[in-house]
């Protein structure tokens, strides 16, 4: 990271940034080009490690990408809004972000039931006590996103 006064190590601090976004965005390899892919997500913090839960169809490009490929890149960020000093004459776009590698595995089972209950839909009071159809689960595929790499930086007042 060349800005090292801006870089966040601390898991703590990381986790922060994390609970303050809605999006995760996924960079997955699709030949020549990357294909990046927003999507809705949850986490857990176990033993210092962070994973990151994704579900959606089980089928279409973002299935297909994740399950041909087990590897992908992050990122998340809190956009704080333009900072304009014209005194001293800078601009500067105020954020925090995180940002990173992982390895991808679909989930089944109780494994997959338990991610989508505990993990993903109890993320949001609107979901933590909701009750998905059967039909609705087994068409979901659930990934785990095992971080294995994880930067984070911050540019604040």
């Amino acid at each position: 990271m060349r800005r090292k006064d801006r870089e966040i190590t601390d898991i703590g601090r990381i986790v922060d940034i994390i609970d303050s976004c809605d999006v995760l965005r996924l960079g997955l390899s699709d030949g020549d080009f990357p294909y990046i892919v927003p999507v809705n997500f949850a986490y857990t913090v176990k033993d210092g490690k962070l994973a990151f839960y994704i579900h959606g169809a089980a089928a279409g490009r973002k299935y297909e990408l994740l399950t041909k490929n087990p590897l992908c890149s992050f990122e998340t960020d809190v956009p704080l809004g333009l900072d304009v000093n014209a005194e001293e004459k800078y601009v500067t776009m105020r954020y925090r972000s995180v940002m990173g590698r992982a390895s991808v595995e679909m989930l089944s089972g109780d494994e997959k039931r338990r991610a989508l209950y505990e993990i993903l839909m109890a993320r949001y009071e609107a979901t933590r006590n909701f009750a998905c159809s059967e039909s609705s689960l087994d068409a979901a595929a659930v990934f785990r996103l095992n971080v294995l790499e994880v930067t984070a930086k911050e540019n604040v007042k």
